[in-house]
């Protein structure tokens, strides 16, 4: 029976004509292997992981295996995007029964969902023989079963629980997690320990912050480098721009090449930052290039951004992005070809499989002569083009509301630094024009989807598809990275409707998702129940659900003047304030949000008539301290309380500075403004 024809998910339906009788999550899966006295096999995976693509050709669409399963288990089939609050219990067991975790995730489970035997990826033979004892262990050793499941179930709920120390996240405790960020960083290649190399967004973005308030130049050489290494490293597309998921080697030269929303949001926030703060031309063209991959590649007109581009094309990893010498001669002809090769390190011997290389940017490009860059860019224009023609990854297209916010955030801040850094005479002005148009496009577009479709009664939905809004419920995540671009966006545009619904999300987690202590469960008092309540404070591939509610409370109090708000945000961060300074690898989003509380935020408002071309803004913006919130327009508008008793001053545009609710006379030039910013 196809149960997941309907499904919103394009991972399940990518198992929709498996062989195996899969079920999706839900009630009547578990009823069901309740009535057969059978266990539960629960596979949680995502659309454009490699591994889950294999498990699924070698096993789920084997005869013999979904015989196997059909007759004797009840399957389940999980999209961990979809449902990260069923994937965070049972990754805990698995890593808890493994001491590892990865997707595929593979449970076998009780009818009432508890975890009895966890592993990730099977090959077929492995596969069949743990089908087999599972099922014998089933029938002859039941009550070893659930007492292993038991057990698992007492180590989930040790895992996730909530309490425990807590501290104020100050700034010694900041200090020291930026110096414990720096004794493990990699100084030949950047980023920090060995492979496989992630890129370490939050904790750059945190860095930045934490350079600008200390003007630490350890803190900033850290980010510049990385940034660097990164953008010259096979990790990055030099043709199309956007980032992989990581690099399987520790010089960032041959990536897992699946490309997530999520990483390419926070690094066109790193890139836009670093842009903003040191006019580097490199992070102005990875910023710029990574906004228009967004806009070109994810971007789904009249909705949001999809989640992925697949890691493989047809089965094949590297297929549409790796090349040879000869291919390049083919494309380009000899000369380009071996000026090609030469400047993206294409050799004989390969970078990567067969043969093949992964394209890395060997010379610089951002400031030679204006004959090598035209040189290089009709290179990479004609390359792309050969590209074009090759067989191309899939995409996810489901709409993944967390993610989506972190892609208006970094959109709304690399198109208000594109303002301060806009000249016609930059040889690149064109360009950069075009991108800022579709990205503030794109931008738009997805705001309007979240707010009209994802938005439901006042609650948040975690994902859509094709303008349908999916069942699941959003989680802790999907409230504060909504609300924290929702935000950015009031921030942007001065439109005050941005601003109010950020404020109904917020209060809706406050309520629904309040833990004792200060902190918070990741998925609601009233969602599904399961054999654990998440709650997980630490930042991993994206931040925690605490981590961005905190960073939407914290933009949400400077813009309003609510108080109680940033209290909240004060009690949330003390509770991940002990991993701060133990782990600081695994807080960035937190420190970063930390370093705007100490920084105060600064909460400032310019009166004027032309928010768009006004000085007073551009100087604004481009001197705020860390997490400092900018609004501008005329004042006393409906929705904006930033601007509300602020007036023009004897007719000139105005400047109000404040800090921690307490705010400075205001100013109409910019060397006033400038100097208030710079007081610390």
């Amino acid at each position: 029976m196809n149960r997941l024809v309907d499904a919103t998910s394009p991972y399940l339906l990518q198992h929709a004509d498996n062989p195996v009788d899969w079920w999706p999550w839900c009630d009547e899966a578990f009823a069901e292997a309740k009535r057969r006295d059978v266990p539960v096999l629960i596979s949680v995976g995502y659309a454009a992981c490699h591994w889950c693509h294999v498990m699924a050709h070698e096993s789920f669409e084997n005869e013999q295996v979904a015989a196997l399963l059909n007759d004797n288990f009840v399957s389940i089939k999980v999209d961990r995007e979809e449902r990260p609050d069923v994937d965070a219990v049972y990754m805990t067991a698995t890593q808890a029964m493994t001491g590892q975790g990865g997707w595929p995730m593979t449970v076998f489970a009780t009818p009432d969902g508890t975890p009895f035997f966890c592993g990730t990826y099977f090959p077929r033979a492995n596969f069949v023989r743990l089908l087999q004892s599972v099922t014998t262990a089933w029938a002859d050793q039941r009550a070893e079963v659930l007492r292993q499941g038991a057990a698992v179930v007492e180590a989930i709920g040790g895992a996730q629980a909530v309490g425990g120390p807590t501290a104020p996240l100050d700034g010694p405790l900041l200090d020291a997690a930026a110096g414990n960020l720096a004794s493990g960083y990699d100084a030949t290649n950047g980023g920090f320990g060995g492979a496989p190399k992630f890129p370490p967004h939050m904790n750059l973005l945190f860095l930045l912050r934490h350079h600008q308030r200390t003007g630490d130049p350890r803190s900033l050489e850290i980010v510049r480098h990385t940034a660097e290494a990164m953008a010259r490293g096979g990790i990055y597309d030099q043709l199309a721009g956007g980032f992989a998921r990581y690099s399987v080697d520790a010089h960032w030269t041959v990536p897992h090449f699946e490309k997530m929303l999520y990483d390419n949001a926070l690094l066109l926030r790193v890139y836009a930052q670093l842009w903003r703060l040191t006019g580097d031309p490199l992070a102005r063209r990875v910023a710029r290039d990574t906004a228009r991959f967004l806009a070109d590649e994810l971007h789904r007109p009249g909705e949001g951004f999809a989640s992925a581009l697949d890691a493989d094309t047809e089965g094949v990893e590297g297929l549409t992005y790796a090349w040879t010498p000869a291919q390049l001669v083919e494309a380009l002809g000899e000369d380009d070809g071996r000026f090609a090769a030469d400047l993206f390190t294409v050799t004989d011997e390969g970078t990567f499989e067969h043969g093949m290389s992964v394209l890395r940017l060997a010379r610089d490009v951002d400031d030679v002569a204006p004959e090598v860059r035209a040189r290089w860019q009709r290179v990479v224009g004609q390359l792309l083009a050969a590209r074009d023609t090759r067989p191309q990854p899939a995409r996810d297209d489901k709409v993944v509301a967390a993610w989506n916010g972190l892609a208006i955030t970094a959109i709304a801040e690399f198109l208000q630094v594109a303002a301060l850094y806009a000249s016609p005479e930059d040889e690149d002005a064109n360009l950069m024009e075009g991108v800022t148009i579709v990205a503030d496009g794109a931008m738009r577009d997805a705001a309007e989807h979240l707010a009209t479709v994802h938005v439901v009664d006042g609650r948040l939905r975690r994902v859509s598809r094709d303008g349908r809004v999916g069942a699941p419920a959003g989680v802790l995540e999907d409230y504060g990275c909504v609300a924290e671009a929702f935000c950015a966006l009031h921030q942007l545009t001065g439109e005050g409707r941005w601003l109010t619904v950020a404020g109904q999300l917020l209060d809706a987690a406050l309520e629904h998702f309040a833990a004792p202590g200060g902190a918070y469960y990741d998925t609601a008092d009233d969602a599904e129940q399961l054999v654990a309540r998440p709650a997980d404070p630490t930042d991993n591939a994206t931040p925690s659900g605490r981590s961005a509610l905190v960073a939407g409370l914290v933009s949400y109090a400077a813009l309003t003047g609510e108080t109680r708000y940033r209290e909240a945000a004060e009690a949330a961060l003390a509770t991940v304030a002990p991993i701060v300074g133990r782990h600081a690898r695994f807080a960035g989003y937190a420190a970063m949000v930390g370093e705007a509380l100490l920084s105060g935020p600064y909460e400032i408002a310019v009166a004027t008539d032309d928010p768009a071309g006004d000085p007073l803004v551009a100087a604004a913006r481009r001197h705020a301290p860390p997490g400092a919130v900018v609004v501008a327009g005329r004042p006393d508008q409906p929705g904006v309380p930033l601007l509300a008793d602020r007036p023009l001053v004897d007719g000139h545009s105005a400047a109000y500075v404040c800090r921690g609710f307490v705010c400075q006379r205001p100013v109409t030039s910019v060397d006033d403004l400038v100097g208030q910013l710079g007081r610390r």
